[in-house]
């Protein structure tokens, strides 16, 4: 990241308050010494957090496996028509 002049714009492009920037400094150069717990309301949502971000991911190795078995289809239905063959499948009539 570059070097930010404006501590204010920086806050505001990172969506936070000057002053959680100061506390970040401070944790990070060994200042403070104890961060305070989490209320209880707080480590309720992290868990949520947690658990939603699990579920994303999951959710998208499960889209990226059905994409690329689509993609081996329609594959193996290409090679199996471009000799003129018919597809593995047929159409039904009306």
């Amino acid at each position: 990241m570059q070097e930010a002049r404006d501590l204010g714009v920086l806050a505001k492009d990172l969506n936070v308050s000057v002053r959680t920037l100061y506390r970040w400094k401070d944790i990070q150069l060994g200042r403070v010494k104890k961060v305070r717990e989490p209320k209880p309301h707080e480590k309720k949502l992290e868990e949520e957090i947690q658990r939603l971000k699990q579920s994303l991911a999951n959710r998208t190795l499960e889209v990226d496996f059905f994409k690329g078995a689509l993609q081996r289809v329609k594959a193996r239905r290409q090679r199996n028509t471009a000799t003129g063959e018919e597809a593995s499948t047929t159409k039904s009539e009306d």
